[in-house]
């Protein structure tokens, strides 16, 4: 009877051990698509600043253009 519970108990945690595993390889791939996620995130991010930045750029210079366009009808 003895070995027969020291049997199920080495089987359970055998078990136990293989989904340990399981769960240690998952964690450490979320750890790594997270990190990845986060590293697209941040370059999403300036990138998103640049042309931010570029789309003020070329707006203001759009108005300028106008004024002067307006400015030399208004001259003829």
């Amino acid at each position: 009877m003895d070995n027969k519970i020291n049997l199920n108990f080495e089987s359970d945690l055998k078990r136990l051990e293989d989904r340990l595993d399981d769960l240690v390889k998952i964690c450490n791939q979320l750890q790594t698509e997270n990190k990845s996620l986060k590293e697209k995130q941040e370059t999403l991010s300036r990138e998103r600043a640049t042309m931010v930045q570029k789309n003020e750029e070329v707006r203001a210079r759009v108005e300028a253009m106008i004024v002067r366009l307006k400015s030399m009808e208004q001259g003829n």
